[in-house]
C-alpha cells in the first residue's frame, strides 16, 4: 500500500440489482475521493447478497457490473485494492470469533432485521418468520469485512452508519475480553448527500423502485428526471427545495446550485426548466463512466483477472489480522506482535 497519512479506508457494496445514482452519491463517490490519496479497500459483497437468495447467475453477473462501475467512475485498481468477498475465506473464521463475543441484544437492534421482523408483525405474522440467520447475524460479517483489513475509517451514508457502529462495539467488545487486537474504525458521512432521494421523494433504492441506473442512457435520464412529483406553484411563485433541487445540488457545480436555488426562493424557474436542468447535470456527470463502463463489461475475463489480483492483495492485507485474532483467542501458537495491535499503524 501507498504512504500516506489519512486513514485506511473500506467500502463494501452488494452486487444485487443495477448499480445507481444513489449508490454513488452515497457512497461510491465519497469512498473514491478518500481512495485517490489515502489507503482504500473496495469490496463487492457477494456474501452478503446472499441473504436474499438471489439466482446464481445474477450473483456473478452482478460482481463484474459493480466492478465495472467502480472502475469506470475511476478507481485506480493498482493504487487500491478491489476484490469479491467471496474470495476472502478469513472473513468467515473472523465472523466466527467476533460472533463468541457479540451480544445477540445488539444484533435485535439492526435495522435490517427490525424491519423484517416488524414487517412481519404488521401482517399479523410471527416476528421471525422467514427470516433466516443470515439476515440477523450478517452485521457481524460486515465487522469482519471492517476488522479484517485493520480500516479506520468507513464511507457510508447516514441510513448505513449503524453497520460502522455495530463493528466498532464488535472490536471493543473483543478487545476487552482478549486485550487491544483490533481496530476501532469511525464512520465517514459525507453531509451533502447523506440520504439521497429517488423520483418520489423517499431514499433512492432498489427496493422502492425509484432509483435510476449508473448506465443509463440520455432518453432514460430525461424520462425518469420527468416522473419527479411536483406541485402546481407557477414559474413565478416562489418555490419550496423539493427532490429536484436536492438531487441537483448533488449533481451540478456548486455555483450552478446555489443559483438554482436562489431562483426557487425568489420565484422565477418553472418545475419543467428545474427538470431540464437536472437530467443535463446528471448526463454530464455520467456520460463519460457509461461508456468506460460497457467496454469494461464486453471484457469480462479482464474483469475477472483484476478481481483475483485484488484478492491476493487483500488476504494478505488481512493476514496479520488473522494471526493476531488466532494469537490472542488460544487458537494460534504465538504471541501477538506488536505491530497488529489496535494502536499500530496498518502495514
Amino acid at each position: 500500500m501507498k504512504e500516506s497519512s489519512l486513514p485506511r479506508t473500506i467500502t463494501g457494496i452488494k452486487p444485487t440489482g443495477r448499480p445507481h445514482l444513489g449508490n454513488y452519491l452515497g457512497m461510491i463517490r465519497p469512498a473514491l475521493d478518500l481512495a485517490r490519496s489515502g489507503e482504500a479497500l473496495f469490496f463487492v459483497a457477494d456474501y452478503h447478497a446472499l441473504t436474499i437468495t438471489p439466482p446464481p447467475a445474477e450473483v456473478r453477473e452482478g460482481v463484474l457490473d459493480l466492478t465495472a462501475t467502480l472502475i469506470a467512475f475511476g478507481l485506480d485498481t493498482d493504487q487500491n485494492i478491489v476484490y469479491r468477498q467471496s474470495d476472502l475465506p478469513e472473513l468467515c473464521e473472523l465472523t466466527w470469533v467476533l460472533s463468541c463475543t457479540c451480544a445477540k441484544g445488539l444484533l435485535n437492534r439492526a435495522h435490517a432485521y427490525k424491519a423484517a421482523a416488524q414487517d412481519n408483525l404488521a401482517h399479523g405474522r410471527e416476528a421471525d418468520q422467514g427470516i433466516g440467520l443470515g439476515l440477523f447475524s450478517y452485521p457481524v460479517l460486515m465487522a469482519a469485512d471492517i476488522l479484517a483489513h485493520r480500516a479506520e475509517a468507513v464511507p457510508v451514508g447516514r441510513d448505513q452508519r449503524q453497520h460502522v457502529e455495530i463493528a466498532r462495539d464488535l472490536a471493543e467488545s473483543f478487545n476487552r475480553v482478549y486485550g487491544s487486537v483490533l481496530v476501532v474504525p469511525e464512520p465517514i458521512v459525507d453531509e451533502r448527500v447523506m440520504t439521497v432521494p429517488g423520483l418520489d421523494g423517499r431514499k433512492m433504492s432498489k427496493s422502492y423502485g425509484n432509483q435510476l441506473p449508473l448506465d443509463a442512457p440520455p432518453d432514460q435520464i430525461r424520462r425518469w428526471v420527468s416522473r419527479i412529483v411536483t406541485d402546481s406553484r407557477s414559474p413565478s411563485e416562489p418555490k419550496e427545495p423539493d427532490t429536484i433541487l436536492s438531487l441537483y445540488r448533488s449533481v451540478a457545480p456548486e455555483a450552478a446550485a446555489q443559483d438554482l436555488e436562489r431562483r426557487y426562493r425568489e420565484g422565477g424557474v418553472a418545475y419543467a426548466e428545474a427538470k431540464s436542468m437536472l437530467a443535463d447535470a446528471i448526463e454530464t456527470l455520467i456520460a463519460p463512466a457509461r461508456q468506460r463502463h460497457a467496454e469494461l463489461m464486453a471484457d469480462p475475463a479482464r474483469l475477472r483477472d483484476i478481481l483475483a489480483r485484488g484478492a491476493a492483495r487483500a488476504r494478505a492485507s488481512a493476514a496479520g489480522t488473522l494471526w493476531a485474532v488466532r494469537a490472542a483467542t488460544g487458537l494460534g501458537w504465538g504471541q501477538v506482535p506488536a505491530r497488529t495491535t489496535a494502536s499500530a499503524k496498518p502495514s
